[in-house]
């Protein structure tokens, strides 16, 4: 059976930690941060953990990733 790929842009955008969580970045971080309030833009700079309900499918996705 032949090896399971890693899904790049999955790859590029999730970093594993050092005790086997996935960290990723805010969404909304783009551009038009007139539209947000100073809390909002200092809130969404920080990476974020992933949450427990989506951990099965993207671990999957970065399966070669160790």
């Amino acid at each position: 059976m032949p090896k399971m790929k890693t899904n790049r842009a999955s790859a590029k955008r999730f970093k594993r930690t050092a005790n086997g969580g996935l960290k990723r970045h805010h969404a909304f971080t783009g551009h038009r941060f007139h539209g947000k309030t100073k809390k909002q833009r200092r809130h969404l700079r920080k990476a974020a953990m992933v949450s427990s309900s989506d951990m099965k499918r993207i671990k999957q996705m970065l399966a070669q990733m160790r």
